[in-house]
């Protein structure tokens, strides 16, 4: 399998899904679905429905029947980007190269996308729980994503970081904030393409455990990139964590051991798919990536 044909495929299909999904354009009020589309099609890899997508198959399931919960993955981690870039939080002028939602539509109409693409993530889930012959995997796939978005995750280690700008944090809360802020969406991703592939408790347990390592592999690669990356590639300024007085992982540990550490968690990952033949070849392949991504 090549990783590039096989990230524009599933690239292809979700955003064709999303186009279908966020075309109320013209529904009033029209800006606000001028501000959800906006974001969601201002760049990005996908990575975390791609994942999802590749859990589901990796246990045997039916992944093109789940396709909208990929897109809800894709509107609450856009939802989180929003909110992110506001002048509260990062500051940002630039999101994939281009500028943030608040600079386009105003702070006011980005805070409302964010809630607006987040809201209609649930109601997408809820919809195909309506209609799937097994709703009850579907509530337990939507359980693991709203923990992985909430303040037990994503959420909440964004406040940590938030709380801990200006301070010298220790290596435990460091670890915090990164599982949590990045690290819980992922997992919960995974996790819940495993649960609505039908995986046994143990394929999940072994998901579980890829998500965690490669949702670690993920910060570290991108506090690299914001120390080493090009800003033509990285689709925003470097420094931008130095600016905002970020704790990251090499500026607790330096570049070298952050890049040993990245190492360290993809083995991890690759050694949790150990009872996984070639159908999981695509979450192989997506954990050495992160390695060497550049955006």
């Amino acid at each position: 399998m090549e990783l590039n044909s096989y990230l524009e495929q599933q690239k292809a299909l979700i955003d064709k899904s999303l186009d279908n999904i966020l075309n109320q354009t013209d529904t009033v009020p029209s800006p606000i679905h001028e501000a959800m589309r906006y974001s969601v099609f201002a760049g990005g890899k996908r990575l975390r429905p791609i994942l999802f997508i590749a859990a589901c198959d990796a246990v045997g399931g039916n992944s093109e029947e789940i396709l909208p919960v990929a897109c809800a993955l894709e509107l609450i981690h856009t939802y989180s980007l929003i909110h992110d870039d506001l002048p509260a939080m990062d500051d940002d002028n630039l999101r994939r190269g281009k500028p943030t939602n608040h600079i386009v539509f105003g702070e006011a109409v980005a805070i409302l996308a964010g809630d607006g693409l987040l809201t209609y993530a649930f109601e997408i889930m809820f919809k195909l729980g309506l209609k799937t012959k097994k709703p009850e995997k579907l509530f337990q796939a939507g359980l693991e994503i709203a923990r992985g978005a909430g303040t037990q995750g994503m959420i909440g280690g964004q406040v940590i970081d938030i709380l801990s700008e200006n301070q010298k944090i220790d290596e435990k809360t460091l670890l915090y904030i990164h599982n949590h802020k990045t690290g819980s969406l992922i997992t919960g991703a995974i996790k819940a393409g495993a649960i609505l592939g039908e995986g046994s408790k143990k394929q999940i347990e072994c998901l579980t455990r890829y998500g965690d390592n490669i949702g670690l592999a993920f910060q570290i690669t991108d506090d690299l990139l914001d120390v080493q990356g090009d800003e033509s590639k990285i689709g925003k300024p470097v420094g931008s964590d130095d600016k905002n007085q970020k704790a990251t992982f090499p500026n607790i540990y330096g570049i070298e051991s952050s890049k040993k550490m990245a190492r360290e968690a993809i083995q991890n990952a690759e050694e949790s798919l150990e009872m996984f033949g070639e159908e999981a070849d695509p979450l192989r392949l997506l954990a050495r990536y992160l390695l060497i991504r550049e955006s």
